[in-house]
């Protein structure tokens, strides 16, 4: 049973090998392989602290995904958050994807984050059907946005605005 919960300290190994298992597809995500476990122990404590808007996916205690909505630092579009998220291959088609994001969707907004925005690249046809069926839509292609093995891949532009009370 894959559970949805809060980032936690105690998950920050987990997390690591997860991510750098899905930055190692070359596919989805702009890196290619995760930070040195340090780094990610300090980014998972710093989020804790600040209670980050930032979920896994556990089965047990293995980090199966996860998915986080950060702000934007400065004052003018500090209502605005940059959404990254990432599935480990065998879970993937199980909803887990949609679990995670209606979570940090609904604290984000609670937390005050007004406008959602996430880059997808245009030929991951399944995330970019999820974010649609959840309401994003796409506002621009960024052309040659991202580049592996000297393959060049577009990028789409997405958002997600709260709908005024």
């Amino acid at each position: 049973m894959v559970e949805i919960v809060p980032v936690a300290e105690d998950l920050a190994a987990s997390y690591r090998e997860c991510l750098d298992v899905v930055a190692r597809e070359k596919r989805y995500l702009a890196q290619i392989e995760a930070l040195p476990l340090e780094r990610i122990q300090g980014f998972v404590c710093e989020s804790v602290a600040t209670d980050a808007v930032q979920f896994m996916a556990v089965e047990g205690r293995q980090v199966v995904g996860w998915a986080d909505i950060f702000p934007s630092w400065a004052h003018a579009v500090s209502h605005c958050g940059s959404l990254g998220m990432g599935v480990l291959p065998a879970y993937r088609g199980q909803g887990i994807g949609r679990r995670l994001l209606q979570a940090c969707i609904a604290k984000a907004q609670a937390k005050g984050i007004t406008r959602i925005e996430l880059e997808v690249r245009a030929d991951n046809e399944r995330a970019i059907g999820l974010y649609k069926s959840l309401g994003f839509v796409q506002e621009a292609t960024k052309r040659h946005a991202m580049r592996f093995d000297g393959v060049y891949y577009d990028a789409l532009q997405m958002s997600l605005l709260q709908s005024a009370a």
